[in-house]
């Protein structure tokens, strides 16, 4: 539990913007405990900040190494080698990451809920039987929206006797 209050007070630091604290404080809560996942990011991401992205992406690979399928470390060493110049790497990072996401995604839609039987929900599973077809109507009502109105459109309005429809094509 100690090491969780030192890892508080290294975040503390960090959303403070004293960035070179929180690594100092990051770095002895790993000596105490080498596998603090969040640690190893956080760790990370303060050099980033420092602007040290050699030691940025190389605690982001040992973040890696702690759990590599997970998106995080991914999408961090994606910025890190970005920042640092390394355009292709940081692509390949950030495919990487987003293959994570879909794995993540995947694995919580697997979960999903229970059926009524007690089984759970298998996304190869066949499809039931189509729904019937549904007859339509003979006669749809009438629609008096979609109808003209020939005062407002003009163009079949009646015109006075004896006066030419103004809107016939070739006649004055």
């Amino acid at each position: 539990m100690k090491n969780q209050e030192a890892y508080d007070d290294a975040m503390f630091d960090f959303s403070k913007g004293d960035f070179a604290q929180a690594a100092v404080k990051l770095k002895a809560v790993l000596e105490v405990e080498p596998g603090y996942y969040e640690a190893q990011l956080a760790l990370g991401m303060a050099f980033y900040r420092l602007g040290d992205y050699a030691s940025a992406i190389e605690e982001g690979h040992k973040a890696l190494k702690m759990r590599p399928l997970d998106q995080l470390p991914h999408t961090n060493l994606s910025l890190f080698y970005m920042k640092s110049g390394d355009k292709v790497t940081a692509e390949h990072h950030g495919l990487q990451a987003r293959i994570a996401g879909w794995r993540e995604e995947a694995a919580q839609k697997g979960k999903g809920a229970a059926k009524p039987d007690g089984e759970t929900p298998n996304e190869l599973e066949m499809a039931g039987a189509k729904p019937k077809a549904m007859k339509l109507p003979a006669k749809f009502p009438d629609q008096p929206w979609k109808k003209k109105n020939p005062e407002i459109s003009g163009l079949s309005a009646p015109h006075p006797p004896g006066t030419p429809p103004h809107n016939e094509p070739g006649k004055p």
